[in-house]
């Protein structure tokens, strides 16, 4: 999409984006010392004189555009101070109201705890992020949901914050990212999977991360648009991984949801693995059905970024064969390449498919 796109003037937003749900907001603190009252006094002192030191080469420096920083757009900075998204009035006001969005899901990303080369560091913020957004957020906005953030690298830690939030209505998803320090397939993580199975929530993967290893198979990428543009390739990784290693069979149940991953990847890699598996499938004869067919059936897909072919038509065939029920909207509030969504979904889609994406789908997904 357009770096920015023109922000619609308020008020009543096109029929079809009605009940809209928006599965991509991302909220920051303020400052660390909102995390304060929900760590130990062992946890917050480490945060607060060591730091947040991420498994990425990007750790020491800066990886946005300095143009857009925090990759945020220029005006969502809050009138009152702080960090975009940190201000729930201002959120409310420019994201909320403003589209007459009826749920809006939160995902947090910096800092959440994911990937801390200090594991003990990371469930302690993992814990901290979800206590946060109960007590900052969702106490005071009915329309806003959590996604439980599990330290992912630790599959015992990741159970008990699954389990711990399960039960609460306010939460609809569990979070991870493409970035992992395995494939998200390897045993290592099926405890992760199985809880999230059992508690009928379905997992969001969202792009980027923090593995510790390169995003490209060469190393480190020279430029800011090769990592951005990284993100179709590790879902294409990530899916791969689960379906082959049969987390699908495992947890018939599981759904996933890859956010801000794109998703006219998926046809060519469906074809690829299905071609694959028909000359290989005495290596895993765990699955009982061709590759593409678990992925039509459990993988959800986000529209940000959309992408955008010169052939409309290019466009409605993909998303076809992915299936119009497993299509979400998301904005990506409030980064730079946020998506109005009175411009985002081309016109050229069906009214009737359109109402899905913008709500429909989440809703049936989520039970809401």
């Amino acid at each position: 999409m357009n770096l920015v796109r023109p922000i619609a003037a308020p008020g009543r937003p096109a029929a079809t984006t009605l009940g809209l749900v928006d599965v991509d907001i991302h909220p920051r603190v303020r400052d660390l010392s909102e995390f304060r009252p929900f760590m130990t006094e062992a946890a917050w002192h480490r945060l607060a004189t060591y730091g947040i030191h991420a498994r990425h080469g990007f750790h020491k420096g800066y990886p946005f555009p300095k143009a857009a920083p925090l990759a945020c757009r220029r005006d969502a900075w809050p009138p009152g101070g702080g960090p975009p998204a940190s201000d729930l009035p201002f959120l409310r006001e420019q994201l909320l109201d403003r589209y007459d969005m009826d749920i809006g899901v939160l995902n947090p990303l910096q800092p959440s705890g994911q990937g801390d080369v200090n594991d003990g560091l990371s469930v302690a913020l993992a814990r901290a992020v979800n206590e946060w957004q109960v007590e900052h957020w969702l106490r005071h906005e009915d329309r806003l949901r959590g996604s439980i953030v599990v330290p992912y690298e630790d599959g015992a830690a990741s159970v008990e914050e699954i389990r711990r939030w399960a039960g609460d209505p306010r939460f609809c998803q569990v979070l991870l990212m493409s970035r992992t320090s395995e494939p998200l397939g390897r045993q290592r993580y099926w405890p992760i999977w199985q809880a999230a199975a059992e508690a009928g929530l379905p997992v969001g993967i969202h792009a980027f991360g923090y593995s510790g290893h390169a995003m490209t198979n060469g190393g480190w990428p020279s430029f800011y648009v090769e990592e951005v543009q990284e993100h179709a390739t590790s879902a294409q990784a990530q899916v791969s991984s689960m379906v082959v290693e049969g987390i699908f069979e495992r947890f018939p149940s599981l759904r996933v949801i890859m956010i801000e991953c794109g998703f006219a990847w998926m046809p060519s890699l469906g074809w690829r693995l299905d071609a694959t598996w028909k000359r290989l499938r005495d290596e895993v004869p765990h699955l009982k059905r061709a590759p593409s067919e678990y992925l039509r059936e459990h993988v959800f897909v986000s529209t940000q970024p959309i992408e955008e072919p010169e052939r409309p038509e290019h466009l409605l065939d993909t998303m076809e064969w992915i299936g119009w029920d497993r299509i979400l909207f998301a904005s990506d509030y409030p980064h730079w390449d946020f998506d109005d969504p009175r411009l985002a979904i081309p016109s050229t889609i069906p009214e009737a498919k359109r109402a899905l994406i913008y709500g429909g789908n989440a809703r049936r997904l989520f039970r809401r």
